[in-house]
């Protein structure tokens, strides 16, 4: 049978799931754009962050544990010192912390695992395809779920963690990021281990705690553990703890997850307004496309103040990278 190019175009696009045939494209010389949703933390429904996301034109989601598990079912979110993508919580992030956080202590532990013990159960024996449904409401509009953004303290158990890789392979997601300490990802090893998936630590700027993932040493204690475990750089807090991004990612791009693009002052400063602080975000940008590093670029809005429009300002975001990419 003899096939015109239109009929062996309709063929091709027969073999494509339909989110995938219009799928929202926001790769941008090279260099693939999205964003967490905790950039939306003002939105408490899923399909809403989905909506925003479709009308800036973001096409790939770093989507965060708490707003998949409630979009499964789940009785009550996650405990607020395991929620945020920077922050610790939906709402806004709180002052950066000084000095070194003592570890959790045996009473602790019990006392915040009895806290979310309702939630823990559900987690425990949630139907995985309950997960398959979040990730076909973004399928469907056309926005790839690279990373889940599960976040874990000192309290978490080890089914927890199992649960955590089980999620995100349901989502369909290619790697894990996590905010938590240097002596969680010890106990998370074994788990990436098993399900052979890439686990980004999440770094903030409490470069006067060992435990918590802010230095270069830091991070490199916790790649040793395992070679699944890799790097979530945040940009803007590895700038504010007196880092060079750049450099850093030259020099450690294989096992660079995703990063988190956002703009802050030196010195442990301030979240600004893109293009306000001292974090080299074009320069970032411009090294993923020169050398054609494959590391998911997402935005992580959390300059705003009371009033902003965070739908607008992602969008401003997006912008920002996009002319500075074409």
């Amino acid at each position: 049978m003899m096939h015109t190019r239109r009929n062996f175009g309709k063929l091709i696009l027969a073999t494509i799931p339909p989110a995938r045939a219009w799928a929202t494209n926001s790769k941008f010389g090279g260099v693939q754009i999205g964003a967490i949703t905790y950039s939306f933390r003002g939105m408490n429904d899923l399909d809403l962050i989905i909506q925003a996301m479709v009308k800036i034109g973001l096409g790939e989601v770093e989507l965060m544990s708490t707003d998949a598990e409630t979009a499964a079912g789940a009785p009550n979110p996650a405990p607020p010192q395991a929620r945020g993508g920077g922050g610790a919580g939906r709402g806004t992030p709180p002052p950066p912390r000084r000095g070194p956080r003592p570890p959790m202590t045996d009473e602790q532990i019990a006392a915040a695992r009895a806290r979310n013990e309702e939630l823990r159960k559900w987690r425990l024996e949630v139907s995985m395809d309950n997960f398959k449904g979040v990730r076909k409401r973004f399928r469907d509009a056309g926005i790839d779920i690279q990373l889940l953004c599960y976040n874990m303290t000192q309290a978490i158990t080890d089914e927890e963690i199992d649960y955590g890789f089980q999620m995100a392979k349901a989502l369909g997601a290619r790697a894990i990021s996590s905010t938590t300490q240097v002596s969680v990802s010890k106990r998370v090893a074994p788990f990436a281990d098993k399900h052979k998936m890439m686990i980004g630590f999440h770094g903030h700027d409490a470069t006067d705690d060992p435990n918590e993932f802010a230095t270069p040493e830091s991070f490199a204690t916790a790649l040793a553990y395992s070679k699944y475990h890799g790097i979530n750089l945040d940009i803007g807090h590895f700038t504010a703890g007196n880092y060079d991004a750049v450099a850093y990612i030259k020099e450690h791009h294989a096992r660079i997850t995703n990063l988190h693009l956002k703009d802050r002052k030196r010195d442990h400063g301030a979240n600004t307004p893109w293009g306000e602080g001292d974090t080299p975000i074009k320069e970032v940008l411009l090294l993923l496309k020169k050398e054609k590093y494959p590391i998911p670029a997402n935005i992580e809005y959390e300059y705003g103040r009371q009033g902003m429009d965070a739908v607008a300002e992602v969008a401003k975001c997006l912008q920002y990278c996009k002319d500075a990419l074409t």
